[in-house]
């Protein structure tokens, strides 16, 4: 659905984009990370038709979205990081201006209207106006713009910005929603925890380059090389330590009150074995887990950081 290659955007001798490689499957909710300046808001423009690149290849549903900007602006729904509402206007008459603008027909706008308003739960807010919603309604009512002329493809800068966390979760709901409805999303946060839950794959941006991108489990795999146990026992701790020293997958056995951690380098069989082996020989274990990364691991360990731009 979307293809990047060596994409490039130059401000005198700075780089904003710095040979940015990206590919997006149909279908996918791919989740953008990186810094402040890292270079997202900048490509997400470029993507739409916003910004001129300086150089490199942009294609959306096979479309050269560089040399076609007109052709892609129909497949694409762009929702940025900031509302751009009309403060003056009813709900129901926003989204009949945009509709307007895409020139949808009078037959059919109506019902466009009604199941957008639907979609994004704002239907019994048709009338209200739009200085007197909340901050996640004019949210969910800038989605439904984004999605007024039906586009395959979201790009959604920060949608969860300032969010509450029940605002948050009903805009998740909705993204979720959406995917099953065939639409491919392209969404940059800074709430890594919730990017993690809702994404098909992700891709982290530093310095105007993607440094690591696939699904959370693959990244996961590519940052940690090797699993973390952590084994809490009520007694027989030193026991523990030399039946775990039995396994050659085993190594850099750390030890602390009743607690062991340990490397582990071995498969869900390997691990059933530990524990196996440690309930069977009388140790009381009291706890038996994997220790996970997490989004802000990563983040923390392939990004540098960026200037603000």
């Amino acid at each position: 659905m979307l293809e990047i290659r060596n994409l490039h955007k130059k401000y005198g001798r700075f780089n904003a984009v710095n040979d940015l490689n990206l590919s997006i499957k149909e279908g996918e909710i791919f989740g953008f990370v990186g810094p402040n300046g890292a270079g997202k808001s900048t490509t997400m423009k470029i993507i739409c038709g916003l910004l001129p690149a300086t150089s490199g290849e942009v294609s959306v549903d096979g479309v050269d979205a560089l040399r076609h900007n007109n052709k892609i602006k129909e497949k694409i729904g762009y929702m940025p990081d900031f509302f751009g509402v009309y403060d003056d206007l009813k709900v129901d008459e926003y989204l009949d201006f945009y509709a307007s603008i895409y020139k949808i027909k009078e037959a059919n706008k109506r019902k466009t209207i009604s199941d957008l308003l639907e979609l994004v739960d704002l239907g019994h807010k048709r009338d209200a106006y739009v200085d007197n919603l909340s901050r996640g309604m004019k949210q969910r009512l800038c989605l439904a713009r984004s999605l007024i002329h039906n586009p395959r493809l979201l790009i959604l800068d920060e949608p969860a910005s300032g969010l509450d966390p029940r605002a948050r979760v009903e805009m998740k709901a909705i993204l979720k929603n959406l995917k099953d409805m065939g639409k491919t999303i392209l969404i940059s946060s800074h709430i890594l925890s919730e990017l993690a839950e809702m994404c098909t794959s992700i891709g982290v941006i530093d310095n105007g380059k993607i440094v690591i991108s696939g699904t959370v489990s693959e990244i996961m795999q590519q940052i940690y090389s090797k699993k973390l146990i952590k084994i809490k026992v009520n007694d027989k701790l030193e026991e523990a330590v030399l039946i775990l020293k039995e396994f050659p997958f085993i190594e850099k056995i750390t030890t602390g009150e009743n607690l062991i951690q340990a490397g582990f380098d071995g498969g869900d069989e390997d691990m059933s074995r530990v524990l196996n082996a440690l309930v069977t020989r009388a140790i009381p274990v009291a706890t038996f887990a994997q220790l996970d990364g997490n989004l802000e691991d990563v983040f923390m360990k392939v990004t540098k950081g960026g200037e603000e731009r």
